[in-house]
C-alpha cells in the first residue's frame, strides 16, 4: 500500500485546494469550472499562506497570478495581507516566508497591466510594490520585483525611503552596503547612485560601495584558510579544528579539494590512515579525497565508514560513493543495491540504487524499479530520494514503472518531483499525451509545461487552445513558446 503525503498544511491531491497547493494543472482548470467563491477562497489561502517546501526552486507565482487573472480577482486581500500590522512585528526571514509569494504575484501581475497598456498610475498592483518597499518588513524582494519592472521614473523616488531605513553610523553603513551587494538586481542602486537630485544619497551610495570593495580586499587578505606549503596533514588538522569550533564549520569539502592539490603517492598511507581514523572531519575529507582519485581501498572504506555512528562520517561516506564514475563503483554499486534489507548500513542501498539509475543500464532495471517501490513504500511520495529514482525510471524506459509514477505525480507536493515524474512518464507511459500531459499545459513548473507542450495530444480541443495562449503570453519562458512553436507549425 502506497504511502499518503504527511504534510498537514497541504490538503488532499483530490480536492481544489490541494490541487492549487501542488501547483497542477488540473488546479487551474477545476477552479475555473468550480463556483468563483469557493475558487477565490482556495487560491486566497495559496497566495497569503505559502504552500512550498522550497520557495527557492518550486514556482507557484506566475501559476497564482494566472488563475488571479481568470477569476478577476482584485488586489485587496493582497494588499490587507501585505499591510496588515503582524508585517511590522516578524524578523526579516519570517517576512520572506510571510509575504514572499504574494509580493512575486503582484509583481507577475503588474508586468501583466503594463502589457496591457496600464500606465504607472493605473498600475495597482505596481503601487502596491512601492508602498510596500517603503514601508514593509520585507522591503528588499518588492525592490527586487520593481527592479525588474518598474521604469526608472518609478524607481528613482523610492531612494530617500530606502535609505531611511539605515541610521547614519558605521554599522548602518555596513548594512547599507550589505542590502546594496544582496540586491537581486542592482539597477535601482545605481539610479540612486547618480541621482544628481539627492547629492547626499548619490555621495553615501558612493563612498559605501567603496568601502565594501576594500572590506572585501582585507578579508582576502586575512583569510585563515590552507596557505601555499600546507601539508596533507595539517590541511587534515585545518578541517577537523573547523569541525571542533562552535558553531563547527565544515570544511571536508574545500579540504579535499586542497588535498587534491598537494597530496602525491607518498601521502596514500597517511591518507588511509586518516579515512579509517577516530577523528570525523579530518576522515571524511580523506575519503572524498580517495573517491575522487578511485583508490583501490577505497569502495571497503566507504561500506566500513557508512556503519560509522558518528552522522558526519556516514554522511561523507555516501556523499563520496555518489560522486564516483568508474566502473568498479557502478559494480559495486549492483552489488549493494542486489543485498537483503538490512545486511548492509543504513544509506547504502539507497545510494546504490541511486547511482544506477543515474549511470546503471538496462540490466539494472528491476533493481532501480524496487529501490523506487521501497522508497514509496517506506517514506512516501514527498521524499527526496525519489528524484534520482524518479529520472532514473525514465531513463531507462521501465514501463512496469507507470502506475508507480502516476502515483507519485498526484500525490507528491514538491512541483519538482512532479515535472520530472512527468517526464518519466513521457517515456514510459502510453497513456501520458492524453491524460496527465494535457493537465501539464496548465501546471506551475516552466519544465513541466515545456513537456506537455512538446508532446500532449491535440486531439483535446482544449490543448491547441491553451498552446495559442502560451504562445501569445509575454510572461512565459523561453523554453516553453519555443516548444508550443514547434507544436503549432505547419508540417514543411
Amino acid at each position: 500500500m502506497f504511502v499518503d503525503s504527511v504534510d498537514s498544511d497541504i490538503a488532499p491531491s483530490g480536492t481544489l485546494l490541494g490541487l492549487l497547493q501542488r501547483g497542477r494543472g488540473d488546479g487551474t482548470l477545476h477552479a475555473l469550472a468550480a463556483p468563483r467563491s469557493e475558487a477565490l477562497a482556495a487560491l486566497r489561502q495559496c497566495v497569503l499562506h505559502d504552500p512550498r517546501r522550497d520557495w527557492q526552486v518550486e514556482h507557484r507565482s506566475l501559476y497564482y497570478a494566472r488563475l488571479h487573472r481568470e477569476l478577476d480577482a482584485g488586489p485587496d486581500d493582497i494588499a490587507a495581507h501585505l499591510f496588515d500590522p503582524a508585517d511590522l512585528l516578524c524578523t526579516p526571514e519570517e517576512a520572506e516566508v510571510r509575504t514572499g509569494l504574494a509580493l512575486s504575484v503582484l509583481g507577475h501581475l503588474a508586468s501583466y497591466a503594463a502589457a496591457q497598456g496600464d500606465s504607472w498610475r493605473e498600475n495597482a498592483p505596481l503601487r502596491l510594490l512601492r508602498r510596500y518597499a517603503t514601508t514593509g518588513t520585507n522591503w528588499q524582494w518588492a525592490l527586487d520585483e520593481l527592479a525588474v519592472r518598474d521604469d526608472d521614473a518609478g524607481l528613482r523616488p523610492l531612494g530617500p525611503a530606502i535609505l531611511a531605513r539605515f541610521p547614519r553610523t558605521p554599522e548602518g553603513d555596513a548594512e547599507l552596503a550589505e542590502a546594496a551587494r544582496d540586491a537581486f538586481e542592482p539597477r535601482p542602486w545605481r539610479l540612486w547612485a547618480e541621482d544628481s537630485t539627492h547629492p547626499e544619497q548619490a555621495d553615501r551610495l558612493r563612498r559605501v560601495q567603496e568601502c565594501r570593495s576594500f572590506d572585501r580586499w582585507q578579508r582576502q587578505l586575512r583569510t585563515p584558510g590552507p596557505r601555499p606549503g600546507w601539508s596533507v596533514r595539517e590541511i587534515l588538522e585545518w578541517a577537523q579544528d573547523g569541525y571542533e569550533q562552535h558553531p563547527r564549520q565544515h570544511r571536508e569539502a574545500p579540504a579535499a579539494r586542497c588535498l587534491a592539490a598537494v597530496a602525491g603517492p607518498e601521502d596514500r598511507p597517511l591518507l588511509l590512515a586518516a579515512a579509517r581514523g577516530p577523528q570525523e572531519a579530518a576522515r571524511a575529507a580523506a575519503l572524498r579525497h580517495l573517491a575522487d582519485h578511485d583508490d583501490a581501498d577505497v569502495l571497503d572504506l566507504i561500506e566500513e565508514a557508512a556503519a560509522d555512528p558518528a552522522e558526519t562520517v556516514g554522511r561523507a561516506a555516501l556523499s563520496a560513493f555518489a560522486r564516483m564514475r568508474s566502473l568498479t563503483a557502478l559494480e559495486r554499486a549492483r552489488r549493494w543495491a542486489a543485498a537483503p534489507e538490512g545486511a548492509l548500513p543504513p544509506g547504502l542501498a539507497a545510494v546504490a540504487a541511486e547511482m544506477l539509475a543515474c549511470r546503471g543500464g538496462e540490466q539494472d532495471a528491476d533493481a532501480v524499479l524496487a529501490a523506487l517501490r521501497r522508497t514509496i513504500r517506506l517514506e512516501g511520495p514527498d521524499s527526496a530520494a525519489l528524484w534520482p529514482l524518479v529520472d532514473g525510471a525514465g531513463r531507462l524506459s521501465i514501463s512496469c514503472a507507470a502506475p508507480v509514477l502516476r502515483h507519485i505525480y498526484r500525490e507528491t507536493a514538491s512541483s519538482q518531483l512532479r515535472g520530472r515524474t512527468a517526464r518519466s512518464l513521457a517515456a514510459t507511459d502510453p497513456s501520458f499525451p492524453a491524460g496527465f500531459a494535457i493537465e501539464c499545459l496548465w501546471d506551475c513548473e516552466e519544465s513541466t509545461r515545456q513537456v506537455a507542450a512538446e508532446c500532449a495530444a491535440t486531439g483535446d480541443a482544449r490543448v491547441v487552445e491553451r498552446l495559442r495562449r502560451l504562445a501569445a503570453d509575454p510572461a512565459e519562458e523561453a523554453g516553453v513558446q519555443t516548444a508550443v512553436r514547434g507544436r503549432l507549425a505547419p508540417p514543411a
